[in-house]
């Protein structure tokens, strides 16, 4: 009874988690009117129901060992390692005193889906609950690549009259959403479906890339290319570069290990070689989209300040002094060129703007702006200090190792991984090293629907619950 339950509320979640930024903009408008931030109280639905399905895990382990004669409470090198994590956190932030709300707000990006991943592995998943998980990842992608393709050709007045900002590109923590965001000085929109933006977008799509190239490669129905080319260009369409490194890598994994050696390697090295030079030409013919100086600029900087930031506080900072929750409690910042021209600014007063590193709005009050690092590895160093970057990156690479090996046996069949015997568990290992991929170079794992998504994944194919 509690394990169907918990397969059902969860099967749930991870459909409906794609939805969530635009339901709760559509709810606060339909609540309290046009123009305010999303309503903490609905905006919290996902946390509640993931707390709910917690609490089901821990019910049936605690019953399933109370059964047992010589029940064994497993407690692996992965476990571990999270443990280590959490109680290096609290440590760091009451030593550097940080306020509780900051913390709380470190806490949910940081670690709660790790610790929804720690329950979650305890308890077994039927095979009944993994295909249909199969299933409605799909067919969620799907709808929503469809409804972000479509939105691409929508005027703004319909995302007005659901309850999106007037404003495009900026995030405002006391306002609505932006529908979209433009790619630098082009009016050339950048999809975000239904989800907070098009890098939050594009990193959940590599979710149902992965799942549906791995059954293209194991059933050869080319009927999967629909979905496949549906959610390709959505993800294309994003305009996120972090998504399509992390997405190629994966594609290049999956195409070596699905198809048989002798084609795989000759597939492996043409599309390689095909998407390099696609790669070059495009930013070539069309820089201002796929370069963009700017933004590649702050990807390359900010994780260099940030590694001196580490450098300097080798204890840490404490959770919530960087990365997405910083977002939530400091000043929206723009930073613009020397030559560039502020004056659009001035219509948005409590927008803080910074000409070739001088502030010139606003002028009556000083301005904190966010603490993004442009990188998740380096945001846990700035906020745990040395140790608890060391530790998260251990982390990722002993779950990347137990993903192709069971109780210290590698999972290997002619010396590569079979996506015949193991379809999900690859497509799930081909998502975790794709956002571990992005996550180099942007905050990969902030948005809920991606992290508790790929966490959970996880969690099914390396339990821990004998």
């Amino acid at each position: 009874m509690l394990r169907r339950l918990r397969e059902r509320l969860t099967l749930f979640l991870l459909a409906a988690l794609p939805f969530h930024a635009l339901l709760v903009t559509a709810g606060t408008k339909l609540i309290a009117g046009p123009g305010h931030a999303p309503l903490t109280v609905i905006a919290l639905w996902k946390e509640f129901l993931l707390g709910i399905i917690v609490l089901l895990v821990v019910l049936e382990w605690v019953s399933a060992k109370w059964k047992m004669d010589n029940g064994k409470w497993i407690i692996d090198v992965i476990d571990v390692l999270i443990i280590a994590l959490l109680v290096l956190s609290l440590v760091v932030t009451i030593m550097m005193r940080v306020d509780v709300k900051t913390a709380l707000y470190g806490f949910k990006y940081d670690f709660l889906p790790l610790v929804a991943f720690f329950m979650a592995r305890r308890v077994p998943w039927s095979e009944w609950f993994v295909n249909a998980v199969s299933r409605t990842l799909i067919v969620v992608g799907c709808i929503v690549a469809v409804y972000g393709i479509v939105g691409f050709l929508l005027p703004q007045k319909f995302f007005l009259r659901l309850g999106y900002s007037s404003v495009h590109s900026l995030y405002f923590a006391d306002g609505p959403l932006a529908a979209f965001q433009q790619i630098g000085d082009t009016s050339l929109r950048r999809v975000q479906s239904s989800m907070s933006g098009p890098n939050q977008l594009g990193l959940w799509l590599l979710i149902p890339w992965c799942i549906v190239l791995v059954r293209l490669l194991k059933e050869r129905r080319w009927i999967l290319l629909l979905p496949l080319g549906l959610i390709g260009l959505a993800l294309l369409m994003s305009f996120s570069r972090s998504a399509f490194l992390g997405g190629f890598v994966a594609t290049l994994i999956a195409l070596r290990i699905g198809l048989s050696p002798r084609i795989g390697k000759k597939v492996f090295y043409g599309f390689l070689t095909g998407c390099v030079a696609l790669g070059i030409i495009l930013v070539l013919l069309f820089p201002q989209v796929f370069w963009r100086l700017g933004s590649t600029r702050g990807h390359l900087t900010r994780p260099i300040l940030a590694m001196q930031e580490v450098l300097r506080n080798p204890l840490g900072q404490g959770l919530g002094m960087a990365g997405p929750a910083s977002t939530h409690l400091r000043d929206t910042c723009v930073f613009l060129r020397a030559q560039d021209d502020p004056a659009w600014a001035k219509n948005i007063p409590k927008l803080c703007v910074f000409v070739g590193g001088v502030k010139v709005q606003p002028t009556d009050r000083e301005c904190v702006c966010p603490n993004l690092p442009e990188n998740w590895y380096i945001q846990i160093g700035v906020e745990l200090g040395i140790m608890g970057f060391l530790l998260f990156v251990v982390l990722v690479l002993a779950v990347l190792l137990r993903f192709i090996s069971d109780n210290g046996k590698w999972i290997m069949e002619n010396g590569q991984l079979s996506i015949i015997n193991y379809p999900l568990r690859i497509a799930t290992l081909l998502s975790f090293l794709a956002l571990s991929v992005a996550a180099l170079f942007l905050h990969a794992w902030e948005d809920s629907a991606v992290a508790y998504t790929v966490w959970l994944l996880t969690a099914f194919f390396l339990a821990s619950f004998l």
